[in-house]
């Protein structure tokens, strides 16, 4: 191992079970062994937070070996458990629910700040939901309105007619609905969502853009490196690809780029690293700070590994700091 190697553990979901064509915690997995940085594998469930003597975060980490070849993606070493703080780096990149579960992985990881880099910063995962934060940002959202009060959300319905509702937490598609203006559902729609959970919904207005594709725009630190159009399949509003949307090259236009330009200083504020945001005709549908995907696919398309790029921020940022330090 180079003198210069990182040691890197990546915080996921179980790797057996990826999908290595539109993984891309594989694709920053594969581009740092290419860089020759060490590798460490564990599940969010693992976490261990212990004050036997000095309170320290553990996990039994993995040594972990990729190769880009389907059902034989991985090898695993035996499992060690480790104290966190001996790392350089950690990629937080389990896919949502956004739920306490998810929250408390994210408190674990606050405690290994500074010594340790947290891609991303954890307490700004934590604090900008994807479907909250666009709001911070004014004149950027669709008109929209997050409740659970009834009376409010018949009134938003009556004011914009054609509307999308969608759970606050969601991803992936799931739980996104269109109710057109005069759906006799609506009132059995929203019982539905309202006794099935008891977190506020997402209402919003439609965007007849969406027909045309959901743009999903990827950032490292707060600049667009690239971006695909999404679209959605025929008889569906969603253009998330897990919901069977197809990718295709794009370009940005004036208004992303005042959009991604509005972002980009609250973004590197809040050491967002990786970012992908979702635009829809004029509007920023939802920042994805949580585990940004796309870059697999964009590499298939474009031609290009933005993996690549943002090791090279995530590098400048050590380097910064190890400098700061001195």
């Amino acid at each position: 191992m180079n003198k210069d190697a990182l040691k890197i553990a990546i915080q996921m979901d179980p790797i057996a079970d990826i999908d290595i064509q539109g993984d891309t915690s594989f694709a920053l997995g594969l581009a740092a062994q290419a860089r020759g940085h060490k590798l460490f594998y564990y599940e969010p469930s693992q976490l261990c937070l212990h004050n036997e003597n000095d309170t320290c975060v553990l996990a039994p980490l993995q040594a972990l070996t990729l190769a880009d070849k389907q059902g034989a993606h991985f090898t695993l070493g035996q499992a060690r458990m480790t104290d966190l703080r001996t790392l350089d780096v950690i990629l937080m990149r389990q896919d949502p629910p956004f739920n306490m579960a998810y929250i408390t992985a994210s408190y674990f990881l606050d405690m290994l700040q500074p010594d340790v880099l947290v891609v991303n910063n954890p307490t700004s995962v934590r604090n900008a939901p994807e479907k909250l934060f666009p709001l911070q940002f004014k004149g950027l959202a669709p008109p929209t309105l997050i409740t659970r009060d009834h009376t409010a959300l018949t009134e938003f319905r009556a004011t914009y007619k054609d509307i999308i509702l969608k759970p606050l937490y969601g991803n992936g598609g799931a739980g996104v609905l269109r109710i057109k203006g005069g759906d006799e559902n609506f009132n059995a729609l929203l019982d539905m969502y309202l006794t099935s959970t008891d977190e506020p919904i997402i209402a919003q207005q439609y965007l007849p853009a969406v027909k045309d594709g959901d743009k999903r725009i990827l950032l490292v630190e707060g600049e667009a490196v690239g971006a695909l159009n999404r679209r959605p399949p025929a008889g569906d509003v969603r253009a998330n690809l897990r919901a069977g949307g197809t990718a295709e090259a794009t370009t940005l236009t004036p208004r992303d780029l005042e959009i991604v330009e509005q972002l980009a200083p609250t973004l590197r504020a809040m050491g967002i690293i990786f970012a992908g945001i979702d635009v829809i005709g004029d509007y920023l549908t939802e920042i994805n700070i949580t585990s940004p995907t796309c870059v697999r696919q964009f590499e298939s398309i474009v031609g290009v590994n933005l993996a690549i790029d943002i090791w090279q921020a995530i590098e400048a940022r050590l380097q910064k700091a190890n400098k700061d330090s001195r």
